[in-house]
């Protein structure tokens, strides 16, 4: 038998309303699940923006003035090759344009800041990774005083705090969100099992004339799926408009003063992974649930 969109159609609403109550109860339950997965994702791409400036095992910035001379540059430079080995590990310099590209990144969510700097005004620096992390003061006092640098900057306590909260954070997050899909999960499986019980005899007669399983099945695999759609877009609503509430919830204030953050684009990818979660999970769970009545 061949499937058609009107009988799909057809097909699916009518199960949808029969079992309304069970429909609305598992897109709820869904919404929380996968609200609770994306604000973990939310929060996991706030703290990789905030940290941009510390990849790679960096602890030490010294960001020299933005109209350093070249002198000082390389007299900077030269300390730290003499230091590479006793308390320096590794190091390397961050140009003005590469300055203004991070700073694009870290200050996305302010667009009238961005627009009113220009790469010239950026301050260069050097990222330095110690040799040992007790070596990271020792590093700052020295370099402090240095003709042309305007400052040393060392957040290794603060990232790891900022780290560490987030770590508590999507733990309960992640709990929350596997707890409540498993109850989604029942719903539907529960709701297509209902629906599929009160036409067992319609799915016997159309299995003695020929229909084959997926005849059967896709209707109500659809079902789950419109579940999953519909639960996964109010969820990637809601997590959409929180996401600077949600970004700042592992913190008040990031390494630089401002507040966690993620932009609109980064928010739609992550609305994206929840939109899939939903619907594979819908689907699944509902291919799941017709497999025992077609067994006739």
């Amino acid at each position: 038998m061949s499937l058609s969109s009107r009988y799909l159609l057809r097909e699916t609403g009518d199960n949808l309303r029969r079992n309304l109550v069970m429909t609305v109860a598992a897109i709820v339950t869904m919404i929380v699940s996968l609200a609770a997965a994306g604000g973990v994702l939310i929060m996991r791409q706030a703290i990789h923006k905030q940290a941009i400036q510390w990849r790679g095992g960096v602890e030490v910035a010294i960001f020299l003035n933005p109209n350093v001379t070249r002198n000082e540059i390389s007299a900077v430079g030269q300390l730290l090759a003499e230091d590479k080995g006793t308390t320096v590990k590794r190091y390397f310099y961050v140009n003005k344009d590469q300055a203004f590209k991070e700073f694009k990144t870290i200050f996305g969510g302010e667009p009238q800041l961005i627009s009113v700097m220009t790469p010239q005004q950026m301050p260069p620096s050097f990222r330095v990774v110690p040799v040992q992390s007790n070596a990271v003061t020792q590093i700052g006092e020295q370099f402090q005083r240095q003709p042309g640098v305007l400052r040393v900057s060392y957040a290794k306590q603060e990232i790891q705090a900022l780290q560490n909260r987030f770590h508590v954070l999507s733990e309960i997050a992640v709990v929350l969100a596997i707890g409540v899909m498993i109850g989604a999960i029942a719903l539907i499986v529960n709701t297509i099992q209902l629906a599929i019980f009160a036409r067992r005899r319609e799915v016997a007669v159309m299995k003695l004339v020929g229909a084959t399983n997926w005849f059967i099945r896709i209707p109500f695999m659809l079902e789950g799926l419109v579940d999953g759609i519909i639960g996964a877009g109010l969820a990637f609503v809601a997590v959409y408009f929180a996401r600077d509430s949600i970004a700042s919830f592992v913190g008040s204030e990031s390494l630089i003063s401002q507040p966690l953050y993620v932009t609109p684009h980064e928010a739609i990818m992550t609305g994206l992974v929840i939109m899939a979660l939903g619907a594979g999970v819908g689907a699944l769970g509902s291919a799941f649930a017709v497999r025992r009545f077609l067994r006739v």
